[in-house]
Formats: C-alpha cells, structure tokens, sequence
C-alpha cells in the first residue's frame, strides 16, 4: 500500500490517530485545539474529542501555526533524531563501501524504507541527494589517490572504487574539472583561463576551467591572486582571458557591485561531501539575511560541526557567489572573512539596501 497516499485525507488521518499507527508517524502530526499542543499519531496520549482535531503535515507547519510539543512528542523527537540520525550514517558506510553507486531502491530495502521516505530523509539529514553524496565521496577519494605521490592512475581508479577503467574515464572530468592526468600533475595540461581587474572592493581575479567558474579571489594585490591561483594548479596553462571571458568577469564584477542579482554562470565547485553541504547551505541564505555558523551546522544536520563549518566558509574559493560573507557568529559579530572583515561589511551592507 502507498502510505503517503494512505494520510491524504483528514478521516485518513483520524482513522490512524485512533489506531495509533507508528507506520503514520513522520507523514503527518495532529493539533489539539483546546490544549494546544501536537502529537504524532501513534502517541499514546488520550485522544481528543474529533472536533478539536486539526491536522499538520509536519511539526513545523503545526509549531508556525502556534502549537507546541506534547512532552511525549519532545522525548520522542529526540528519539526520532538518533534514529534517523543513524539511518542516514549506515546509508552513507553503505554508500562508500559500493564499488558503484548502489541505487536508490536498493539502499532504501537494505533501510527497510520506501525510496521516497529515504530520499527525503537522507536529504534532510546531509543536505545533499543520495546520488550527490556518492559523487563527493567519491570525487574526494579519487582526488586524494591521486595526490598519493607513488600511486598511478591506474591504481588511483581502483583505489576510487571503480572497477572499470572505461567508467572512471567517464567521470572523471566531471569529478575532477579536469583529465586525471592532468590533474596528477597539478593541472599540467589544463587549461585554466584567468583574468585580473579592479572592482569596489579591490582587485578581483576570475578563473574558469573546463567546467566552469572555478575561483573568484578578491583582495589588494593582483600578483598575490595570481600567485594563488598559481598553488592550486601549478603546472596548469594558464590563459589571459580574451574579449569573451571579459564578458563573463564583467558579470562577476556586476555581482560584486550589486550581490543581490545573482550569477548565471555554470561553477566547477570541488570539495568534500562535508564542504559541499555547508556551500549548498551558503547559497540558500537569502540576500540581506545572515547566519550563524551554529544556525548552518544545525541546517545541515551536524549541530556539532560548527567550527568544521567555519573552516568549509574560509576554504571557499568563489568569492560571493557561495555567499560565506553571510555568516556570522551567535551574536552577530561579522568575525572573519577570508577576503577581509571590511569588505564582508561593505557586501552586507550592499544587500541589505538592495
């Protein structure tokens, strides 16, 4: 039987509040008027007179609404959170131990879950897609064979967990930005076009591989940015950008002058799984608003992560675009930027008159 389809109506729902279905916890919770609280359908609290009933499709739905947990409710949530919690870290071993990506239906059956409800559930907890997650993991293993100074390309496939050198040959580029030989050899024969200029906030260096937007560095000196974008990859070509990579570092300029526009630019992003969750997180902070690290840590389902969190913002390489400026402590203190506190200032600044 559908389960979601099972609680899509409010007799649907009642029925299981009387029946006390723990199949139904998760898809809905129930209000009461009188008391104002709310429960999971399965509580084993008295039931309620019909009429006072009114039901949420999730405890924050019903929490906007002015409701608060049933004591019961709070013990179970963080019940629930443990549980869930080690749900997705057996979903993410799973994940990493396959020599190819397992499918959605599989890793769910080995949960006991449907593929919908896991879906929802991993992304949810990490931020990213099952898939997405298997693409970090992997790009991170991959990069990280290779950079094993005695390992050869052929051992870096293996090590990465594909099983067929044709398989790797097809992602690699998209994982890496680059051939793996390439990239081996610290980006020895990649081309990575650049370009130097001034915007408001001082110089500002625009780099773009074969994938996309792959820096914007923001700083005082431009011979510094270059040198920076020289350690990361020292043996690539780089390449003075011609009048239609001009184009696109005037974009970038624009979103630098009036952050709040956005950039329709494709982006070569490359980090850890950890690193991608907490962009992912930057990029969905609203222009004009900020957020804690505390508050990121918390979005992306690791409360205890805050200071990992700080690092994954200073080891951010596109300026603005992941908007890491917008992070600031508990108490509103900007703290640190990697481009300077005071152009931090100067970008919030910019938003919020926007």
């Amino acid at each position: 039987m559908n389960t979601i389809a099972a609680y899509d109506t409010d007799d649907a729902r009642w029925a299981a509040v009387q029946q006390r279905e723990a199949a139904a916890d998760g898809h809905f919770v129930y209000a009461v008027r009188t008391t104002g609280v709310y429960a999971q359908p399965s509580s084993a609290a008295r039931l309620p007179r019909r009429e006072n009933v009114v039901f949420f499709d999730s405890p924050q739905a019903a929490e906007a609404a002015g409701y608060r947990p049933s004591r019961r409710v709070q013990g179970d949530q963080t019940r629930a959170a443990a549980e869930r919690a080690a749900l997705v870290a057996r979903a993410c071993r799973l994940i990493e131990a396959s020599q190819t990506p397992p499918p959605l239906d599989e890793l769910a059956a080995d949960l006991g879950m449907s593929p919908f409800h896991f879906h929802r559930l991993f992304k949810a907890e990490t931020g990213l897609t099952p898939k997405a997650y298997g693409s970090a993991f992997r790009a991170r293993r991959l990069r990280a064979e290779l950079s094993a100074p005695e390992a050869s390309i052929t051992d870096a496939i293996y090590g990465a967990g594909f099983n067929a050198n044709s398989r790797f040959y097809e992602a690699s580029d998209q994982l890496l930005g680059m051939r793996a030989r390439d990239y081996r050899a610290g980006g020895a024969g990649a081309d990575i076009r650049f370009a130097v200029g001034q915007c408001s906030l001082g110089a500002i260096l625009v780099a773009q591989s074969q994938r996309g937007i792959c820096a914007i560095l923001l700083g005082d000196d431009p011979d510094t940015l270059v040198r920076e974008l020289q350690d990361q990859f020292p043996k690539a070509r780089l390449i003075g950008g011609d009048a239609a990579f001009e184009q696109q570092v005037a974009q970038v300029v624009g979103l630098i002058e009036a952050p709040s526009i956005g950039l329709q630019l494709p982006l070569d992003v490359q980090g850890t799984a950890f690193q991608e969750r907490v962009w992912r997180a930057l990029r969905e902070i609203p222009p004009g608003t900020t957020a804690s690290y505390t508050e990121i840590a918390e979005r992306i389902g690791a409360p205890r992560s805050v200071r990992a969190v700080a690092q994954a913002c200073g080891a951010n390489r596109l300026a603005v675009v992941i908007p890491c400026h917008r992070v600031v402590r508990r108490d509103g203190d900007l703290a640190g930027y990697r481009w300077g506190v005071e152009r931090k200032r100067e970008l919030l600044r910019r938003e919020a008159q926007a």
